[in-house]
């Protein structure tokens, strides 16, 4: 059976052959996408014979970059989004690429997956922000997502995608704990005084945060933000399935619009947009008060943080990666500081 490959030197013609069970005569690569943890390429083929498969499609692998590749390691990223479009992709009614192959090596920690290439759709730009009315369109996809693993018992068994318990709870908050003070010396100088004093004063409840996950959980996304989303098809597609895990699905919610809404815009549309996400959620069937999503959307703007602190330093540093940690995570920080969401995190 062929298994997954160690980087893109690897996707030949005869290694793309056995993955896709017809003979791929010649193959070409480009890279794709701003992705810093696992390398993603638009494959363009040439087959031997007829075939119903496309012509191009996108792979993803391993990192060429070692801090990339260790980063990825220590999170299961690479385990995490093989297993999902192996075993979970294909069951779910939202905006997900159709996968045409999907393999992983715990040993080497190696990973490939073929996915349907969505283009001419764009992603969202995560410097600039998205639209009120792009975020829209990506809360449907989200609803349908969350409803379709609302309290699953199939979802809760899978040991891959529930990951979470005390142990990972106390190590994740021990790992951005003692990242936070390179964070600090590399972006503090260009972030406000009060965005520095938000995370601080956050940081000592960062355990107890983590450590509580009150109400339903399904798959949440983890990562639900604009680069990893794809407009102008005839669904918004919903990209990079290496933070999914059963948990909060609200939390995709507040990250999406913290993360990547322009601040004034995400003030202006945030109640209608929260409400757009309850309705659909409940138009499902999932049974969540308004009251309950509310507080559980104010209460996990940190997801942002946590993550903005984590994959800042632990990812192959760029100019466009510090652009783009230092616009999250002020962002994050006004929207945690507009909800008075820090009376939330005991």
């Amino acid at each position: 059976m062929t298994g997954p490959v160690s980087g893109a030197e690897a996707l030949t013609a005869s290694w793309l052959t056995d993955a896709l069970g017809t003979k791929v005569a010649a193959v070409r690569t480009e890279p794709v996408g701003t992705g810093q943890v696992s390398d993603s390429l638009r494959l363009f083929l040439t087959y031997a014979g007829d075939t119903a498969l496309p012509s191009t499609m996108v792979a993803k692998v391993p990192a060429a970059d070692p801090a990339s590749r260790a980063a990825a390691r220590a999170v299961r990223t690479y385990e995490v989004e093989a297993s999902f479009y192996a075993e979970i992709a294909d069951r779910l009614d939202a905006g997900i690429p159709t996968c045409y192959f999907s393999a992983y090596d715990p040993e080497p920690d190696e990973y490939a997956v073929l996915l349907a290439d969505l283009a001419p759709a764009l992603p969202g730009d995560q410097l600039a922000g998205i639209t009120p009315q792009d975020a829209a369109a990506a809360i449907t996809e989200m609803a349908a997502l969350h409803a379709a693993g609302w309290d699953d018992p199939d979802l809760a068994a899978l040991t891959w995608l529930n990951r979470h318990d005390a142990d990972a709870a106390a190590f994740t908050a021990a790992m951005v704990t003692d990242l936070y003070t390179g964070f600090k010396d590399r972006y503090a100088a260009d972030l406000d005084p009060e965005v520095i004093s938000l995370i601080e004063d956050f940081l000592p409840s960062i355990g107890a945060y983590l450590a509580v996950r009150e109400g339903p959980s399904t798959i949440a996304h983890g990562d639900f933000r604009a680069d990893n989303l794809l407009f102008g098809g005839p669904r918004t597609a919903v990209l990079d399935w290496q933070t999914c895990a059963y948990g909060p699905g609200v939390a995709d919610l507040s990250y999406l619009l913290g993360s990547s809404l322009p601040v004034e815009d995400r003030r202006s549309h945030e109640q209608e947009l929260v409400r757009r996400y309850h309705t659909a959620l409940t138009a499902r069937g999932v049974q969540l008060t308004w009251d309950d999503c509310w507080t559980a959307y104010r209460r996990h703007v940190f997801h942002g943080i946590v993550m903005a602190i984590g994959a800042a330093m632990l990812v192959e540093r760029t100019p466009r990666g510090d652009e783009m940690f230092r616009t999250m995570t002020t962002r994050h920080a006004r929207h945690a500081l507009d909800l008075h969401s820090l009376t939330l995190t005991g």
